[in-house]
């Protein structure tokens, strides 16, 4: 091989992504029997944050905040 050429033999794939959102201070995977105003008592200290926590995941959650599934990946807002 031709020494000016790069050398990628032991490179490993794999990703990693990093989150540039100031708001966001970690996500949260749903589990059964979770809603969010259970997640926002748990993460954020008062239940009655759960509409913070709509608002931040309206993209994941979809229109009906009552409505979560197991395996949706929530971001949890900076209290």
């Amino acid at each position: 091989m031709p020494d000016d050429e790069p050398d990628f033999s032991d490179v490993q794939g794999g990703s990693s992504s990093i989150s540039t959102d100031q708001e966001v201070d970690r996500t949260y995977t749903v589990r059964p029997g979770d809603s969010l105003s259970k997640i926002a008592k748990a993460l954020m200290g008062d239940a009655k944050k759960w509409r913070v926590l709509y608002e931040a995941n309206k993209d994941v959650v979809g229109s009906n905040p009552d409505l979560i599934h197991p395996g949706q990946v929530l971001k949890i807002p900076k209290a």
